[in-house]
């Protein structure tokens, strides 16, 4: 069976457990604990079924131009895609294709390397810091590509702009993509670098802070040359990515400013309660400016409290890997929600402390 030595191997990436019990508490994929705006179930009550005989429009332009004019940019400054992996994973392999490795973060979140390993691109991971700070000085080197979440994931902590800038005219040679999946639970975000610098890409989501994980919608902002390029690739093996329903729900979403405002509050109101309360328990928590927490404790492996949380049927994630294994990576639920896991928490550490 010689053709099993041309197949391509990967190690794919993992991720966060769907539970199929009922009455599970899920704080373990970042989703938004509240319901998208009533503007989407609007859309999709309005939809015609007979509509999905015929192809989408493979532009999605009505979606193209909602999120344009939500961010002052040009249409042909926006590309849209099937959640923001598929993005990303088309401009891995639009973008990074020069030999030299591509530099990301080694605590980061972890379908860089995946992508890399599929797409055979080179990479090199960056350590951070000792409290999980990038450091922009790290990336001066030569590249084929620099790629980075801010706020990073899992950790949450923040790159403030004028580093993330610092990276980026340290790189001019390169493309620059800039993962803000979290951006707006308490960051600033780089999208006004895009007109600044020619190799800057910005990517962002709906499945976060517009509560449409299930919708799969994400977008790259950048110069009309480079999303070009992007879908140049795109149309190269499907035109038709994005459905019917998904582009009509998506621009009804993105045109809700009011609904989207109002639900980023609570969640940064109850990221900020639980951190507090996390630390009156001993824990050790990063300022995080994302819709999670990651935090640890002195007294506790990351690998016990996972398993006595999963067993209170409390789902969050753990990573066995060096450095973090120590570490949970708490979404932020409601405030009912993290009232549970915080008494969860105080059980585990009065019995086992």
């Amino acid at each position: 069976m010689s053709f099993l030595e041309n197949i391509r191997r990967v190690e794919p990436y993992v991720p966060g457990e769907q539970p199929r019990d009922s009455g599970v508490i899920k704080l373990n994929t970042n989703e938004n604990p509240y319901p998208p705006s009533p503007a989407a179930a609007k859309a999709l009550g309005a939809f015609s079924a007979d509509s999905l005989r015929l192809y989408p429009d493979p532009a999605a332009s009505s979606l193209v131009d909602a999120i344009a004019q939500r961010y002052g940019l040009a249409p042909g400054e926006v590309f849209v895609g099937v959640g923001s992996d598929d993005v990303l994973a088309l401009l891995f392999l639009t973008f990074f294709n020069s030999g030299k490795p591509v530099l990301f973060p080694d605590i980061t979140y972890s379908f860089y390397d995946v992508w890399a390993e599929l797409f055979r691109i080179p990479y090199e991971q960056i350590p951070l810091d000792e409290s999980f700070g990038i450091i922009p000085e790290d990336y001066f080197r030569e590249n084929g590509g620099i790629v980075f979440p801010n706020p990073n994931a899992p950790t949450g902590k923040l790159l403030p702009l004028e580093s993330v800038r610092r990276i980026v005219e340290g790189s001019p040679d390169s493309i620059v993509i800039i993962d803000e999946a979290y951006i707006d639970f308490g960051g600033e975000s780089a999208l006004p670098l895009i007109h600044e610098y020619d190799n800057v890409i910005v990517v962002q989501t709906f499945s976060k802070s517009r509560s449409a994980a299930g919708l799969r919608l994400g977008y790259a902002m950048s110069n009309a040359s480079l999303i070009r390029y992007l879908n140049d690739v795109k149309y190269s093996f499907n035109s038709y990515t994005m459905n019917r329903l998904t582009i009509e729900a998506g621009a009804a979403l993105i045109r809700d400013e009011e609904y989207f405002q109002s639900t980023i509050r609570r969640i940064i109101r109850t990221r900020q309660e639980t951190t507090a309360s996390l630390r009156d328990l001993g824990f050790i928590v990063p300022e995080s400016a994302a819709n999670f927490v990651f935090a640890s404790h002195p007294s506790a492996s990351g690998e016990e409290l996972f398993t006595y949380l999963k067993s209170k049927k409390i789902y969050v994630r753990w990573w066995n890997k060096p450095r973090i294994r120590n570490y949970l990576r708490i979404t932020i639920g409601t405030d009912e929600e993290m009232g549970i896991l915080l008494e969860a928490l105080k059980e585990y550490l009065r019995r086992s402390l």
